[in-house]
């Protein structure tokens, strides 16, 4: 009887609630923002390429996104049952092995849905996909290193997805100066997604995952991630100001400023204050983002 209860937890299929659920449709709209940057720093008209738009969305959003959280909630699920026991794994609600054969599933859609739109952002999507099974599944466990881990997220939710946007617009390879640009916002997200290991530095430390908040210490830590992020986006204002673009440039300085007036209550105490940065100084960092495109995109000339 108890093998029988154990097989049908195992099998059963898990409910369309929890499946969006584990694809955590909140994270999606990082990537999907980098996504519009890059549409509209390729300063090209949307004309007929909607199509493209709307896939490029879903693609960068509920995709490959999602299914990087399916395979993160996979192979995290131990490190959940300490720091989120009522996510859907852990908790039970996806039962069996179903979390993996989503995440194989969404890997799988993302591939088909990514040929179709062109060749530059299959290639976009598959290094995506890469890092997204190098970050969390073993033997790799790219996330354990908290230089190495946040590094590839910054790539991902920012880089690749920037070049996807800008790509689909260009029906090709993007200009040079948008390559640069967006290099340099994923760098400075490597800051960003410091910040965001605050949350989970008891389970990190007991689960082995050498995040900077464990390894460097919070101070250390909060201090390392402001840096990064401003010293990145300073050199997109400098090659803003360089390529002529000198009203993007000083909207991003002006957002800059303003995220360097916050720090300071961050790095008071940055366990406790980097939800509050998050919620605010993330928030000036992406709008500094869109800024740059719209100079990229020649809509400030």
């Amino acid at each position: 009887m108890a093998n029988s209860a154990a097989s049908a937890a195992f099998t059963k299929r898990p409910s369309l609630r929890d499946v969006v659920e584990l694809l955590k449709p909140i994270t999606w709209f990082p990537p999907m923002w980098a996504f519009m940057c890059g549409v509209v720093s390729s300063g090209m008209p949307a004309g007929g390429r909607w199509p493209f738009i709307v896939a490029g969305i879903a693609l960068t959003g509920p995709l490959v996104c999602g299914t990087s959280q399916a395979v993160n909630d996979w192979y995290d699920r131990h490190v959940d049952a300490i720091n989120q026991p009522e996510r859907p794994i852990p908790s039970g609600r996806i039962a069996g092995n179903w979390g993996l054969r989503i995440a194989i599933a969404g890997t799988l859609i993302s591939l088909l849905v990514a040929w179709l739109v062109g060749t530059w952002v299959f290639a976009a999507t598959v290094l995506a996909l890469i890092c997204a099974w190098a970050y969390s599944a073993p033997p790799w466990r790219l996330k354990t290193s908290g230089w190495v881990g946040p590094a590839v997220v910054g790539l991902t939710y920012e880089g690749l997805t920037w070049f996807t946007g800008a790509a689909v617009m260009a029906g090709g390879l993007p200009d040079r100066r948008i390559l640069a640009v967006l290099v340099l916002y994923s760098i400075g997200a490597h800051g960003i997604m410091t910040l965001n290991d605050f949350k989970a530095v008891a389970g990190d430390s007991v689960s082995g995952v050498r995040s900077l908040p464990v390894v460097l210490g919070t101070g250390a830590a909060a201090r390392l991630a402001c840096a990064v992020m401003v010293v990145s986006q300073a050199f997109v204002v400098l090659l803003l100001a360089a390529w002529g673009m000198a009203l993007a440039a000083i909207i991003v300085t002006g957002l800059v400023a303003a995220q360097v007036a916050l720090m300071p209550r961050l790095l008071a105490n940055p366990a406790r204050e980097a939800p509050w940065y998050a919620a605010r100084g993330v928030t000036l960092y992406v709008l500094g983002m869109l800024c740059a495109a719209f100079g990229l995109g020649g809509y400030f000339a």
